[in-house]
């Protein structure tokens, strides 16, 4: 799709959607957008498409080729046919922009929206560009005419933006709250500095480190620089420790060691066990948090550890089994259970039983590209670190990896992805 394309939002709807052979998937019924602050044209996020049986489905913009008169043309690749429904912070154009009453700032003249149009950026994001308005007719009998209608700026309305700065971070939190962390960092990611500092101040401790994790760099320096010292060490202190070493690794050295002084010296160990590491080494990126078991424990056990909801998928995919002690740096390493090998074991067996130990542990200097090689050859979603006497040190998972290997900036651009919804 060529960039600078405009299209108005309601001669879109009910156009047929094709997929890249030719075969209709099926029509167009609303344009999904995110609204944004003050000012700031709202990012288009898809397209909900009806299909057959008058199913509603979400089709992210990025998988958009084109959009002409006639018809919308997907690229190549699945679509999910999950059942659209509406998120917390989206909008729809037709069903809630038109028709509502907004102010020509130009003028202070109430007008009516009649419809809106979207236009492609040179970054390959969407963009809300103009409103159509209508004025409102004259008094009396006259006031049966229709009045002009004239095309403007988004920025020349006002009315249909989240509200502006200085509001106080009460309404966007019940608004946010049911988002998930990643999708909640990318809606502060389209708000002012000074909004995401006072969302930041408003989250607790535990559901902005959720978020922080799932933010860019820079955008974790500059939140956690604007918390108070103390605040700060609390935040880092509820963050995984790999990631809490990532964004520590991005302050200056002073700046560092001072949080680090702050926080509990049980949670500044592993922390600090971290920052030894190369960024880019099976060490740098590990979690010291890995799932561990002893050896005479059993597989009931085990499933009962990966079933905690508070372990992400990749983490509690396995669980290692090693000699004491069981925190890291543990006793000798023995050998990985994958929950699938475990599935398949009576629950009161020993979990020794269900070991997979043909598969090599990484040592914490193995660089980047062969842990993403072992990751690959493997088929695996996560590895064992271990020192030079064998003692389980953490595990790399392959979300951490691919933090590392996606260009840089990749979180700032996910708005208009394909993942959003699967």
């Amino acid at each position: 799709m060529s960039t600078g394309s405009r299209v108005f939002v309601a001669r879109v709807a009910g156009l047929p959607v094709f997929d890249p052979n030719g075969d209709q998937v099926g029509r167009v019924r609303d344009v999904v957008v995110a609204l944004r602050i003050g000012k700031d044209a709202p990012r288009v996020l898809g397209l909900v498409v009806e299909i057959q049986a008058r199913r509603r489905i979400f089709v992210p913009i990025g998988r958009v080729n084109s959009i002409d008169p006639e018809a919308v043309v997907l690229t190549s690749g699945m679509v999910s046919l999950r059942r659209f429904d509406k998120r917390a912070g989206e909008t729809l154009v037709l069903a809630e922009l038109l028709d509502r009453t907004v102010t020509l700032l130009s003028s202070s003249e109430q007008v009516t929206v009649l419809d809106i149009a979207v236009e492609q950026q040179r970054t390959g994001d969407w963009l809300v560009s103009r409103v159509a308005v209508r004025r409102r007719g004259g008094r009396g009998l006259r006031r049966r005419r229709r009045g002009a209608v004239l095309a403007v700026g988004w920025e020349a309305v006002s009315g249909l933006s989240l509200a502006p700065d200085g509001q106080g971070a009460a309404n966007l939190l019940a608004v946010f709250e049911k988002l998930r962390p990643a999708d909640l960092a990318g809606v502060m990611h389209d708000l002012s500095g000074t909004r995401r500092a006072e969302i930041a101040a408003a989250l607790d401790d535990e559901r902005l480190a959720d978020v922080l994790e799932e933010m860019s760099e820079d955008e974790q320096v500059e939140l956690l620089g604007g918390l108070e010292d103390e605040r700060a060490a609390d935040v880092l202190e509820a963050m995984a420790p790999d990631d809490a070493a990532d964004l520590l690794g991005e302050l200056p050295a002073a700046d560092a060691e001072r949080l680090l002084a702050l926080m509990e010296p049980d949670e500044a160990g592993p922390v600090r066990s971290l920052l030894a590491y190369s960024d880019d080494s099976a060490g740098g990126m590990m979690t010291s948090e890995p799932l561990v078991l002893a050896p005479n424990a059993t597989v009931a056990e085990a499933l009962a550890m990966i079933r905690n909801a508070d372990h992400s998928p990749a983490l509690a995919a396995q669980v290692y089994v090693v000699r004491p002690p069981y925190e890291t740096p543990t006793g000798r390493y023995l050998g990985t259970a994958h929950f699938q090998r475990m599935l398949r074991e009576p629950p009161s067996s020993l979990i020794s039983a269900a070991l997979d130990t043909g598969i090599d542990p990484l040592g914490p200097d193995c660089p980047l590209a062969d842990v993403t090689r072992h990751l690959a050859s493997y088929n695996l979603v996560a590895v064992p670190v271990v020192d030079s006497e064998q003692r389980l040190l953490g595990a790399v998972t392959v979300d951490d990896v691919l933090d590392h290997v996606l260009p840089q900036g990749w979180r700032d651009s996910r708005g208009s992805g394909t993942g959003r919804r699967g």
